[in-house]
């Protein structure tokens, strides 16, 4: 890939796949297209070429052995309390880095790749990074634009049907004359790991954002979220969809 031992030396990628999903049962190791899906993570991590180390951060010694036979490490088990539906996945993060000891100090970024985001691959990953790199910003998050609807728009709807505004001045305007709005992707995070220790978030103050397109960002938290990623996965992999 071209890229310096220098530069993959201080680079360690944590991929955080618990194994209690509620709404898509054993989504980080359900297969897709013939993988499991954690499998594209880890791929793309190994094929991008920027990390001495790939950690996967998981409970479950089934995700671990998947994990180990794609070629990412798996030194530790997470303990139950970082595995609920509650835990922030930034100190699921940090516990990866201090489980690592010291030898986590020789590490600059720690790059977080979400499981349930497997359209993302190798070069996202290192265009993130060369952002990151040029804005020497603490941390960076992928976000995506919202599409087909205009956030803008948007009501809530009360127990008697009455639609309530949340942004009632720009409803009168038209969408091309209202700025773009981001949204969150698990997709690709970096982070400076002085910057996760000492703030103990990706969501620092300093942080910058990494657009990304939707289709490559999507994040698996519904079965309708895994059909409509299985479709795209489909179509990457040139793969015919039988569905009728």
């Amino acid at each position: 890939m071209g890229h310096s031992k220098m530069m993959t030396e201080k680079n360690i990628a944590v991929i955080p796949a618990r194994a209690g999903s509620k709404r898509v049962v054993n989504k980080n190791i359900r297969e897709m297209c013939g993988r499991p899906l954690i499998a594209y993570t880890i791929e793309a991590a190994k094929k991008c070429g920027l990390f001495s180390r790939i950690i996967v951060s998981t409970d479950s010694k089934e995700i671990a052995t998947i994990s180990e036979e794609y070629g990412a490490e798996t030194p530790f088990l997470r303990e139950k309390n970082l595995a609920d539906d509650y835990c922030p996945v930034s100190l699921v993060t940090l516990d990866a880095i201090v489980k690592l000891e010291d030898s986590a100090d020789q590490y600059e970024n720690v790059c977080q790749l979400m499981a349930n985001c497997p359209l993302r691959d190798d070069i996202d990953i290192l265009n993130s990074y060369q952002q990151f790199s040029e804005t020497r910003a603490g941390a960076q998050i992928s976000v995506t634009k919202f599409g087909w609807f205009s956030p803008w728009w948007a009501m809530k709807c009360d127990v008697n049907n009455k639609l309530i505004p949340l942004f009632e001045e720009q409803l009168s305007k038209r969408s091309q004359d209202l700025p773009e709005l981001y949204c969150p992707t698990g997709a690709i995070w970096w982070a400076r790991i002085n910057t996760l220790r000492e703030e103990r978030t990706f969501h620092c103050t300093s942080k910058t954002g990494w657009i990304i397109p939707w289709e490559k960002g999507i994040d698996i938290d519904t079965e309708d979220d895994w059909e409509m990623a299985e479709i795209l996965m489909q179509n990457k992999l040139g793969i015919k969809n039988d569905r009728s």
